[in-house]
């Protein structure tokens, strides 16, 4: 639900903060539209890493606007920090730019791998096109292949003109 519309709808039920806090919840509480009755655990880790002053301080701080963003991001930390006393959200951060570095790293070797089949591709092509080495090609190809299965045409590979762009070939494989 969203925090102003629990704040209209706000009946005699205190906040989460109020109630952890043991202080009458008003209906101009700042904190109830972040922390709602029935999501104790919420405040409850803020105010334990945090400190309930220093969350009202850094909510008055900010636009009324971005004080949600401000509190998702203060329940992420605060219960990070729990988990991960040492380091908090910043060892997820570390761990998740190490993948992103790794995963480029995979990526620029893909790259490189797919320059060097395109390159070997190319020179296949160019030996399979070129004329003077055309005829010992289609000569050796007569040895290994049935000459019944073979095409009339000479220049026809796999039912495919060798004159063809030979990335046809490669998407139809």
């Amino acid at each position: 639900m969203d925090p102003h519309l629990r704040a209209i709808a706000k009946t005699d039920i205190p906040c989460a903060a109020c109630r952890i806090l043991h202080r009458k919840c008003s209906r101009d509480c700042m904190l109830s539209p972040y922390f709602p009755a029935d999501e104790p655990e919420k405040f409850g880790v803020v105010h334990k890493v945090f400190g309930a002053s220093n969350v009202s301080k850094m909510l008055q701080m900010l636009e009324e606007s971005r004080r949600e963003d401000a509190v998702k991001s203060m329940v992420y930390e605060a219960q990070a920090r729990l988990k991960h006393p040492v380091y908090g959200c910043t060892g997820a951060i570390f761990y998740l730019q190490k993948s992103v570095e790794d995963l480029e790293g995979r990526l620029r070797a893909t790259r490189e791998q797919l320059l060097d089949e395109r390159e070997r591709r190319d020179q296949l092509w160019k030996v399979l096109t070129d004329t003077s080495h055309g005829s010992q090609f289609y000569h050796a190809n007569d040895l290994v292949v049935d000459a019944s299965a073979m095409s009339s045409d000479a220049n026809i590979i796999h039912g495919h003109s060798v004159r063809e762009n030979p990335g046809d070939y490669y998407q139809m494989i």
